[in-house]
């Protein structure tokens, strides 16, 4: 009788420093995601805001897609920080699936305005701020995107690795607009929009691979 309560005991205390053990790192885990996610929308905002301020004097299509996208890539930070704050895995991989539809959507919006200006011409102009808002973006998504990876592999989180690898392509495709304010330089107009649907092409990549990568956290 002794013996079954000493063992009885006995696993009440090892259940409660194991449940005590579960709670200090879920917390952790929880501040560590949220100071990453909100230096990512931090970094984001600060590029999409420097790039509005450009695509209002230059009316590039080119920089527009690139500009809806990283705004769109900020306000994933959004589901990603409510998620980490209710420490739910649920709640997580849903977060997962919002910046993969955010991601789709800014996609249609970059490839409906391209097409519109294919179909409406029209030339963007101060070619010089335009490659630098190209610069801005590429350098602000790369940015992102290391401190997004490195903390979703640390924590074990897929939808923080899908979100860095969505700001890491983001990098190359900011690139597209530095491209579209050269060959507009050149005197080829009709590059801006083609570039523009380029870009569109890159983002809906980037979607189906931010899709694998959050079904196959969820799968795990």
């Amino acid at each position: 009788m002794s013996t079954h309560s000493h063992a009885g005991a006995h696993h009440h205390t090892h259940d409660h420093g194991h449940s005590h053990g579960l709670v200090d790192p879920s917390v952790k885990r929880s501040k560590a995601a949220l100071k990453a996610v909100g230096l990512a929308l931090a970094i984001l905002a600060a590029t999409a805001g420097i790039q509005a301020v450009v695509l209002a004097a230059t009316g590039s299509v080119a920089l527009f897609a690139d500009l809806v996208h990283n705004a769109g890539d900020a306000a994933t930070a959004i589901p990603l920080a409510v998620a980490f704050a209710l420490r739910s895995a649920t709640a997580e991989r849903w977060a997962g699936l919002a910046v993969v539809a955010a991601i789709f959507f800014s996609a249609l919006v970059a490839g409906y305005e391209s097409i519109d200006r294919l179909i409406n011409p029209d030339a963007p102009t101060h070619l010089v701020a335009l490659a630098a808002a190209g610069f801005v973006g590429a350098g602000g998504n790369w940015l992102a995107a290391i401190v997004r990876t490195r903390a979703g592999r640390r924590l074990g989180s897929p939808a923080l690795v899908a979100d860095g690898a969505h700001a890491r392509a983001d990098a190359y495709v900011s690139l597209g607009v530095v491209a579209s304010a050269i060959v507009v330089a050149l005197g080829i107009a009709i590059a801006d929009p083609i570039i523009g649907l380029g870009i569109t092409v890159l983002i809906l990549k980037i979607t189906w691979d931010s899709w694998r990568t959050v079904r196959g956290g969820h799968r795990h």
